[in-house]
């Protein structure tokens, strides 16, 4: 199997990296996601990272960047994320068209490579799409995709990034949209020592949990919040956000999330799914 190496123009002591998920963009720039422009909410975001000026060596992009499958929403989103000038990789969601990201994405500028090491840290990309479906499922030739690429390299601190959080939020109707074959799952990651973090989207919300020594991160969406812990569905009136992450070359990992203001990009709290 090769490996994308990336190259850093600095020691790699410590790797920073962005984190952005759930945009959920569609082909026409002006259209809304419960009451939210997504294309709006994801420049704004962007804008906000330009100007924090927080430096970071990669973005990584969890699923669900189109809302509609479209080419037009993957072009509309290299576009866009061209603006932070910094290598991206991504895995697909449940609104996405894998097939057609992996595809097009290559000739856009985005990454379309699922095993990349930076310093002594191993990142894989896995897919958890179940087309047209809210729900994941990590098949079987993923999975062996993911010992595969961990073998070769099994000194290394390893990241798995996937779409689906592989636990339960405590959110009835969100939890029946998790990843189905969570338990399989878990126990490949933990068959693997090095694996430090399983990195996540999907659930629009904060997660930060460690189960069985292997750290599990979700992060709020670019457009879009559920509410945390909520019987039925329910919209958050929280703003969009996005995750900075540092990984030290002992295995360390460091994060923290950064909201808009709330205000700003406001959903209509009213419907009853979507």
């Amino acid at each position: 199997m090769s490996n994308f190496t990336l190259q850093l123009n600095h020691e790699p002591n410590r790797i920073s990296v962005l984190q952005l998920t759930d945009s959920h963009l569609f082909a026409e720039e002006s259209t809304s996601l419960l009451g939210v422009r997504t294309a709006s909410s994801f420049k704004a975001v962007l804008s906000s990272i330009l100007n924090q000026e927080i430096s970071f060596d990669f973005v990584v992009v969890t699923g669900d960047i189109s809302q509609d499958y479209s080419l037009s929403s993957y072009q509309r989103f290299a576009h866009m994320i061209s603006v932070l000038k910094s290598p991206v990789f991504f895995v697909p969601g449940n609104h996405d068209d894998g097939p057609l990201m992996y595809r097009v994405f290559g000739d856009m500028g985005v990454h379309t490579e699922r095993s990349m090491i930076c310093g002594n840290w191993h990142f894989i990309f896995l897919n958890s799409e179940v087309y047209s479906v809210p729900h994941g499922w990590v098949e079987k030739s993923e999975l062996n995709f993911l010992k595969s690429a961990y073998e070769e390299h099994p000194d290394l601190n390893t990241v798995v990034l996937v779409h689906h959080l592989p636990r339960l939020v405590n959110s009835r109707w969100l939890d029946t949209q998790t990843m189905h074959n969570q338990d399989e799952f878990n126990n490949c990651i933990a068959a693997c020592p090095n694996i430090k973090l399983v990195l996540c989207g999907h659930v629009h919300q904060e997660y930060d949990q460690v189960f069985n020594n292997v750290r599990y991160i979700a992060t709020p969406s670019t457009s879009i919040q559920f509410e945390p812990f909520s019987h039925d569905f329910a919209l958050d009136s929280q703003g969009p956000g996005w995750r900075y992450l540092q990984f030290t070359e002992q295995g360390q990992i460091s994060t923290q999330v950064f909201r808009l203001p709330p205000g700003r990009f406001v959903p209509d709290t009213g419907v009853a799914g979507y």
